[in-house]
């Protein structure tokens, strides 16, 4: 239909399906990094807040160095705020929704790797 962009990722990581301007919108599905087992590290973006909606399955944001455990609730807006280290560990039917500065990339964030 003209006029209207339907979107979806189903496969495995993390995904931008759309930016616009200076925002971005992406999914985050499961993928070995993001279980308990594979995750090798925390991250911190320094440009940008980024907001984490947990879509379908289940889902704990890791905040701070100290990677303390936040469980997400279906539906809630989680708003990591710029500067702050995270990452997310996700059930294998996880889907997450995010948004974001639309440059969000490795050369403005940083990478503390635990294994």
């Amino acid at each position: 239909m003209e006029g209207l962009d339907i979107l979806d990722y189903t496969g495995e990581g993390y995904m931008p399906v759309h930016d616009f301007e200076s925002w971005r919108v992406a999914y985050l599905n499961c993928q070995e990094s993001n279980t308990p087992e594979g995750m090798r590290y925390i991250e911190r973006h320094n440009e940008t807040d980024e907001i984490f909606i947990l879509l379908n399955g289940e889902a704990t944001l890791l905040i701070g160095e100290e990677r303390v455990p936040v469980p997400m609730e279906k539906y809630k807006t989680y708003n990591v705020k710029k500067g702050v280290w995270h990452n997310v560990y996700l059930s294998e039917d996880a889907k997450i929704l995010i948004v974001e500065n639309c440059n969000t990339s490795e050369a403005n964030s940083d990478y503390l790797y635990f294994r």
